[in-house]
């Protein structure tokens, strides 16, 4: 059977007297009486996941095992990612910062070539003594070339990384059906394999995350931050064939009227269009959705695997478990297909927290983002986290789910258009959608909830709605203004990625 794994340390390359204390904080067993006293973390993030699950609603697709988190956790009905690309949502929310303030807009980079002393989520866990750990992928990774690699991760963040590659990648890549040939990752493709879940890419992940478990439990004397990133349903969607035998090809729902529904959009709002979707006929969209949900079923069940083994080790009455995606995915909604733009499906993920002492099967429907997930945990673990941090922190909805919070979330992406590079910013509140591209200049768009779910009509330049918009004009010029470094300074990259030692970043 194919495998790959890496496993890596960080050793800082020089050590100073100041440095030897912290070392001593991280690296020493701490009392058992504190250590059994502090939660864990199990931190479960799918890639490219929309939230397509039975417990957000959905009719048709199978996720059995994340719905039981949500029976016994808080789950946060609208939860948003604050960029719809894996590389600058995933740095954002392990920073706690928004992507203006960590600088990073595109894949393929990393917040240590931007601020390179921040300390990231799970490093702010090591330094208060916790082992920290990594399967899959958590930071961006090329998919699939770079499964079975550290991809673009960050050395300071774990203490170990384990990178396995399933037959996905390393066998099966020739018999992947795709819209382009031979071009996977960020082209519509898929494959039902005929091999079990064990020989593909996240089935080794789940088997990884049961061995560092075992490994947890035997060790008394330090709590754990365990971060399991699976890669599926992310292009291409593979997945065994069980999987794609349950869920019947003609039930496939198919995206209408979506000449009609553009007609009062910004030319922008659809700038993630990609040609390889023209190629798209109703056969193969109906193909494509069963393979995405195949894939989320097959994720799922890996999921559940790894969420047995944190009970059967007796880890589950102390332990933790966020479950999320770094953004949400299209699927033919208003004509788009996967990621990178402001609408609903796009900016919307799952987000669930089940957390000891805490009552399960809530649901919260106020806003939040990603960006909360830093401030929240550190609080339910009692762990210092930097002062700099920009989410709200969850505990209080996870107490009372009834709670407003911040009552908005932000999410906001790049285009490149008509020789122009500029943002739009979409501002997410209870009942209403807007959006905002180039500060208004290249257009906008207003979505009523409560009336249109599916974001059909924009009542932007509507007179009728012109001091709803007033109102939240204002809201999110405040909004944004919260997304950018206090001193003021924009974040720059540079050209080499800064490695960190744990203790002296």
């Amino acid at each position: 059977m194919p495998y790959q794994t890496t496993i890596a340390k960080v050793s800082p390359p020089r050590i100073h007297a100041s440095t030897l204390f912290l070392l001593a904080v991280v690296l020493i067993p701490l009392a058992s009486v504190q250590a059994e006293s502090r939660p864990n973390v199990l931190f479960l993030i799918s890639d490219d996941l929309n939230t397509s699950l039975g417990c957000y609603g959905d009719p048709l697709v199978k996720t059995p095992n994340i719905d039981r988190l949500a029976a016994r956790g808080v789950r946060f009905e609208q939860s948003y990612c604050q960029y719809p690309l894996c590389g600058p949502s995933r740095n954002s929310m392990l920073t706690g910062l928004y992507p203006n303030s960590t600088g990073i807009h595109a894949n393929q980079q990393l917040f240590r070539q931007t601020i390179p002393s921040h300390h990231s989520l799970s490093q702010a866990f090591r330094l208060e003594g916790y082992f920290a750990a990594r399967v899959g992928k958590l930071y961006h990774y090329n998919v699939p070339k770079s499964v079975g690699t550290n991809g673009h991760d960050d050395p300071g963040s774990w203490e170990l990384e384990l990178n396995p590659a399933g037959c996905d990648r390393l066998i099966e890549e020739p018999d992947i059906f795709s819209l382009r040939k031979n071009s996977f990752g960020g082209t519509l493709s898929w494959y039902a394999s005929p091999r079990p879940d064990a020989e593909h890419t996240d089935g080794m992940l789940a088997d990884d995350a049961k061995w560092v478990l075992e490994r947890c439990a035997k060790r008394k004397d330090r709590p754990f931050f365990l971060a399991v990133g699976f890669y599926r349903p992310h292009t291409p969607y593979v997945a065994p064939k069980p999987y794609f035998d349950g869920y019947d090809l003609a039930q496939m729902p198919i995206t209408q009227n979506v000449d009609t529904d553009v007609k009062d959009l910004p030319q922008a709002a659809l700038g993630s269009h990609k040609k390889d979707h023209e190629l798209l006929t109703d056969s193969l969209r109906r193909e494509a959705i069963q393979a995405y949900y195949a894939s989320t079923s097959f994720m799922d069940a890996q999921v559940g695997k790894v969420l047995d083994s944190l009970e059967e080790l007796g880890l589950a009455d102390n332990t933790i478990v966020v479950f999320t995606s770094d953004h949400g995915y299209h699927l033919g909604e208003h004509g788009l297909w996967q990621k990178m733009s402001l609408f609903e499906q796009s900016a919307r993920v799952p987000m669930i927290i089940a957390a000891p002492g805490i009552e399960g099967g809530k649901v919260s429907k106020s806003p939040v983002g990603l960006v909360d997930l830093y401030p929240t945990l550190t609080e339910l673990c009692d762990v210092k986290a930097p002062d700099n941090l920009q989410g709200q922190s969850l505990v209080g909805l996870m107490e009372n789910p009834l709670g407003e919070g911040r009552g908005w979330a932000l999410s906001q992406v790049q285009r490149n258009q008509n020789k122009r590079r500029f943002f739009g910013y979409s501002l997410r509140t209870p009942d209403w959608r807007y959006t905002r591209w180039d500060d208004g200049k290249d257009g906008a768009e207003l979505y009523d909830h409560r009336n249109d779910p599916l974001e059909i009509t924009n009542l932007a330049h509507l007179p009728a709605h012109s001091d709803q918009r007033q109102i939240l004009d204002a809201l999110m010029d405040k909004a944004i203004a919260t997304t950018f470094p206090a001193n003021g300074e924009t974040p720059k990259i540079q050209d080499r990625i800064w490695a960190p030692n744990l203790t002296n970043p």
